[in-house]
Formats: structure tokens, C-alpha cells, sequence
């Protein structure tokens, strides 16, 4: 049987209720504003490198200028705004956004924000450049949950912003959220790519951790983004590293920091370089398992085999030989969606992730190995989409974080949702760092669950649904 590739729902069609009003907001208000300095690399065993552990990479690759306050520094974002008459809103300035504003349908949590310090000063270092902006002009990359896009509607009453968000729960918290802000027409969803990019001269962007990411954004803003283009991409310190610096310079002639603020710093590019050709998708053979591996740059892992990964396919010629539908959740490149269409002839199997990067990059490496008439792709959020007792085996390889935080939600709602999705009798294979002890979970949330194997890193268990 071949399934075809699909996708979830349309973010279209979300809907929401209102938000609490009284939601305190996330983050402190933003600090006086100090003008941004040029980055000039220096000798990595200068003196001058021995900051504190607390400093981003980028201050060790760069001595700014000594601070000075200047008349001409940047200007925070303003209180209020005249609402034009298409796009208007039910809140009257950033904070009461910022104040509406939920990470759901992603993990919500005390220590899990919706808005963070880096979001804040990217605003405030845009904050010229959005407001001269023309309609229609503005882009915005990597949002987590609408404070980049939905800000600049409130404050600069931007419209026809273009939204490229690779995690399904993005584009969905970020719908919500403009629903219970009234700000539903002020952007539209897109692709990485020309429509999203097509004559913009502002981009704000969510420092990925990914250096492959990173270089696919900034390759395809060089590529198709107006000349005069100007890229605010910022980020916390702890996350922000030299080598974010030496990708951007691949695709822009200028790039500099800004001084830090609350943990976080803003990366400012401008002069595109635009290359030739694409450097994504990346293939690599991988010799241990055969197996040809297609890879976009957000996708986790990339191009090469993860250990857990590696340890759960170990145990795939034990699942059930009369299984007919199997579903690899959480696929990434889909190497082990495509491993078991292998090994298993007569079966079909959904690749299900959230990203977009990950979706695509398991359809390819599906096409790549000539199953992809029983690999189909689902970008969805953990299965929602999926019908109950649906399928005969479910895959996964779980996270152990959401975004940079250390949390198991993810998990736990995998393990959920695979406990709906399988038939009475169908299995749930499983592979997690053994110190995270999941077995009584997925017992609780699935069914009986059995450890099969168990490595110096790894666990691995079979649950029966």
C-alpha cells in the first residue's frame, strides 16, 4: 500500500480564546538602549579573551569599543501606536502583548518562557530599521512563539510580514497568539525561500543552535532578499558561539555585534553575498548501514547516524513480523523509518516530525533509497493528526529537552499519543539515556513495558499497547 506524503492542518484554521489578561509578562522591561559596536577580531591568546565565563563567544572574538552614550543610540520600542485600518489589535502596546503571549500547544512550564531577554533586544536593535520599513518588507525567521512578528505589528504597525518557522508548534502558538492579540492579517506563513524572502530589507532572526541551519537562512536571505537587506539575528550568550560569526560572514560582507544586554546579544548582517548554488540539502553514505542520508540544515543530527539511533536499530528485526503499519515518531532524516521499510517488505510507514527541515530531509532519504512508495511524511505535532489504534508499531527516539531547556514534555507527550495511536497489542519501541528512567512512564502511558537492551549509555524497551 503506498501512503502518500501529507501534512497536518493548515495553521489557518487554528482558533483560540482569549488569553488571560493577567498573565504576568515574561522578562523584565527593556534597559536603556547603547549604540552597537563593530566586531574586530583579535589574537585568541590576547589578554584581552579572558573574560568571565559569563561572556558569549562572540565577546571572545571581539573587543568592542568602550562604551560611550550617544545621542544617536537606537530607539526602544514605543508605548503605543496609531492603528492603520488593517491590521488591528486588542492590545495597546508591547508589554500587554507580551503579557497575552503562551508557548501552547508547546510544553508550558514555571521555568519555560514564551518571550526572552534575546527577543527583546532584537526588537530594540530593529527598531529604526522596522520602523522605515515599507510594507510588506519585514521577514521574520525562527519566531518561537509570535513576540518577534507580533511586536512589530504592535509597534511599528507593520503588515504583510513573512513568517518562516521550522517547528509545526511555532507556526500554531504563534496563530493562537494572534488570535487573542487581533493581529491574524497582519502576516502570512511561508517556505525558506523566494517567497519568503523576495525583496525584504528587514529580517529578524532567532539565532538557531545549528550552525547548518544557520548557514541554509543565511544563504537563501543573501540569495533572495533585496540588496539593501539588513539581518537582526540574536540570541542568548550561552548559546551564541565565534562560528555563528565565520557562517554569516559566507553570506554577508558586514557583520557585527552588538553589546550584550540581560544574557543576550544581536548579530547584525548586511551586504548579501549570494553563492552560486544552494549547499543544502547534504547527502552522505553511511557505509555501516548502507544507507544514503539526505539532510537540510535544521534537521537533527544532519547528515550523520545519532548513537541512539544507532543502538535501537540493533533491535529492529525483533519487532512484530506481522506488523503491517509502523510510524517513526520524531523521524528526523528518517533513517529509522526507511531501515525498517528495508528490512520489511510488506510494511508501511509514517514518518511523523515536527520540523519542517526534518520532514523533508526524511521524504528525501526515502526517495534516495528507493522506499519512498512506503515511507510517506507527516509533519505533525507527536501524531495529533493520526487516528486512534491506527497502526501496529511506533519507533522513537525521543528528546530530552525543549528548545535549549532540559525538559521531558516532549516525551512524555510522545509516550502519550503513542499509547492512543497503537492498536490493542502494538508496540512501542523505544531508545532514552538510561538516567532519564522512563520505563515506569511509558508502562503508565502505553502498557507493559519490557527493558530489552541496555548499553553504557542507552536503554531500550518494547511497551505492548
Amino acid at each position: 500500500m503506498k501512503l502518500s506524503e501529507r501534512t497536518a492542518p493548515s495553521t489557518a484554521a487554528c482558533t483560540s480564546t482569549a488569553f488571560s489578561s493577567r498573565r504576568r509578562a515574561s522578562g523584565s522591561p527593556p534597559f536603556p538602549r547603547r549604540r552597537s559596536q563593530e566586531v574586530r577580531p583579535i589574537s585568541a591568546t590576547s589578554s584581552r579573551c579572558r573574560r568571565s565565563a559569563k561572556s558569549s563567544a562572540v565577546s571572545r572574538s571581539a573587543t568592542p569599543t568602550p562604551r560611550t552614550r550617544s545621542t544617536n543610540s537606537v530607539p526602544t520600542a514605543k508605548a503605543s501606536i496609531t492603528w492603520s485600518s488593517g491590521c488591528r489589535s486588542k492590545v495597546l502596546d508591547r508589554d500587554s502583548l507580551f503579557a497575552l503571549l503562551r508557548r501552547r500547544p508547546d510544553v508550558e512550564a514555571p521555568n519555560l518562557v514564551a518571550v526572552d531577554a534575546a527577543d527583546r533586544l532584537i526588537l530594540d536593535e530593529a527598531a529604526t530599521a522596522l520602523s522605515d520599513a515599507p510594507a510588506g518588507s519585514v521577514a521574520v525567521i525562527g519566531d518561537h512563539y509570535g513576540a518577534l512578528t507580533l511586536s512589530a505589528a504592535v509597534t511599528h504597525d507593520s503588515t504583510g510580514i513573512r513568517v518562516f518557522q521550522d517547528p509545526l508548534t511555532g507556526e500554531q502558538a504563534l496563530a493562537r497568539n494572534a488570535e487573542a492579540a487581533g493581529l491574524t492579517s497582519c502576516y502570512r506563513q511561508c517556505s525558506l525561500g523566494q517567497d519568503l524572502l523576495e525583496g525584504v530589507r528587514v529580517v529578524l532572526l532567532q539565532l538557531p543552535r545549528s550552525l547548518s541551519e544557520l548557514a541554509e537562512i543565511a544563504e537563501a536571505i543573501a540569495r533572495h532578499a533585496d540588496p539593501g537587506v539588513v539581518v537582526f539575528a540574536g540570541g542568548r550568550n550561552k548559546h551564541i558561539s565565534t562560528g555563528m560569526n565565520e557562517v554569516l560572514h559566507r553570506s554577508f560582507a558586514s557583520v557585527r555585534a552588538t553589546l550584550g544586554r540581560q544574557k543576550s546579544r544581536v548579530l547584525i548582517a548586511s551586504g548579501p553575498v549570494a553563492s552560486a548554488r544552494s549547499s543544502f540539502p547534504v547527502t552522505e553514505h553511511i557505509d555501516e548501514l548502507g544507507l544514503d542520508v539526505v539532510s537540510y540544515g535544521a534537521a537533527f543530527a544532519g547528515s550523520t547516524l545519532d548513537i541512539g539511533t544507532r543502538y535501537l536499530l540493533d533491535f529492529l528485526p525483533r519487532v512484530d513480523p506481522a506488523a503491517e503499519t509502523a510510524v517513526d515518531l520524531g523521524c528526523g532524516t528518517g533513517i529509522l523509518a526507511v531501515s525498517l521499510a528495508r528490512l520489511r517488505p510488506g510494511i508501511s510507514v509514517i514518518a511523523t516530525d515536527q520540523s519542517a527541515a526534518a520532514v523533508a530531509s526524511a521524504s528525501a532519504t526515502a526517495r534516495a533509497n528507493g522506499v519512498a512508495d512506503r515511507v510517506s511524511t507527516l509533519r505533525d505535532d507527536v501524531m495529533s493528526t493520526l487516528p486512534t489504534g491506527s497502526c501496529d508499531v511506533v519507533l522513537c527516539n525521543p528528546p530530552f529537552h525543549v528548545g535549549a531547556a532540559v525538559h521531558t514534555g516532549v516525551a512524555l507527550k510522545m509516550f502519550a499519543e503513542a499509547g492512543r495511536v497503537l492498536r490493542s497489542g502494538g508496540e512501542m519501541w523505544t531508545v532514552y539515556n538510561s538516567h532519564l528512567g522512563y520505563r515506569g512512564r511509558l508502562q503508565r502511558l502505553v502498557g507493559r513495558t519490557d527493558v530489552v537492551g541496555r548499553n553504557a549509555k542507552f536503554t531500550v524497551t518494547r511497551s505492548i499497547a
